[in-house]
């Protein structure tokens, strides 16, 4: 032992801890909101007047009636392209595309059966199979006020401003939306945003008390400025989603992996002693009980597990480490 090391702890307040090899994670602890990805405005195309609205926290599915005007249907399907014509045979364009796959993945045809860039005989059948089953008239046509196209297989109502009896606007803003994804959105300081990752892997804390593991699935590059911080958005995924439940904008915590050594000789945290030379040793007893303090270099620190990465001469796993008593 050098003059300037740490002298021996007392045995009477201290306990025996392993020298571990294992995998070691860093993490760093947010503060997220868990709720559900997306947010859609649903824009009204038909005139007259609502007679059937959806309630919030209701799910509508592709193929299903999202709401109706003057007792007429209006169909939920799946598609990035705004309604802005009427569909007929003859018609081409992303907007038939789009109206081509949902009918496909809705079983009313086949991919054999249609082109997909073109609204041919078999789009005509095909929609009038989808006419008859919502309660529309049977014509082939898909007028422009009969479909709403939405980015997703499913909505899930979250607000409702238009009022059943009320006059419909084509161009009106009358439903917001999400999609049924489960997501956890953290506001993290602008500072902090290059020691993440998309793919990083978070465990996340429940209201409930439960973990559940996640993903970080982005990181926003667009900072925004608040009264205290500037920070950007930083979305997971949990991994079983089932596990979260049904709650909206519940406050929960998220431990992400931010860094991993693998294969690495580990003790606890507690076991470093700090030299008066500078850095750090831990107090080593050998199989004949002897003390000796031998000098480490640290690496990673995993605050989850209360360990830290270590490397030194003559240190092995196995060894047993003096740590304080608990």
């Amino acid at each position: 032992m050098r003059h300037d090391d740490p002298p021996l702890r007392g045995a009477g307040s201290t306990g025996l801890a392993p020298v571990s090899r294992e995998t070691l994670s860093a993490r760093t602890q947010e503060s997220g909101t868990l709720g559900y990805a997306g947010d859609y405005e649903v824009v009204n195309q038909a005139a007259g007047t609502f007679t059937r609205l959806p309630a919030v926290g209701q799910v509508i599915r592709q193929g299903r009636v999202l709401y109706r005007v003057d007792g007429e249907p209006v169909v939920l399907l799946r598609g990035a392209v705004p309604v802005y014509r009427d569909l007929v045979r003859g018609s081409e364009g992303a907007d038939v595309r789009q109206l081509n796959a949902a009918l496909v993945a809705l079983g009313y045809a086949t991919e054999a059966e249609i082109d997909p860039d073109y609204f041919g005989s078999g789009t005509y059948y095909a929609l009038r199979k989808l006419q008859d089953k919502v309660g529309l008239t049977e014509t082939g046509v898909l007028t422009r006020g009969q479909a709403f196209f939405a980015p997703e297989n499913e909505l899930r109502i979250t607000k409702i401003t238009a009022v059943r009896g009320g006059a419909a606007a084509r161009g009106a803003v009358i439903l917001r939306a999400s999609s049924t994804r489960r997501q956890i959105t953290i506001s993290m300081h602008a500072g902090r945003q290059g020691e993440v990752a998309v793919g990083d892997k978070v465990t996340i804390s429940l209201p409930s008390g439960r973990n559940t593991p996640g993903v970080v699935s982005s990181v926003g590059r667009v900072a925004t400025k608040g009264d205290k911080s500037t920070t950007v958005d930083v979305r997971i995924r949990p991994s079983k989603p089932r596990e979260t439940g049904m709650l909206d904008q519940a406050p929960v915590e998220v431990a992400i992996v931010t860094d991993t050594a693998k294969d690495v000789l580990s003790v606890p945290v507690n076991a470093l002693l700090a030299r008066a030379g500078g850095g750090y040793a831990v107090e080593v007893v050998g199989s004949d009980g002897a003390h000796r303090l031998v000098p480490v270099t640290t690496g990673l620190f995993d605050d989850g597990a209360g360990t830290v990465q270590v490397s030194g001469d003559g240190l092995a796993a196995g060894q047993n480490v003096v740590v304080p008593a608990s």
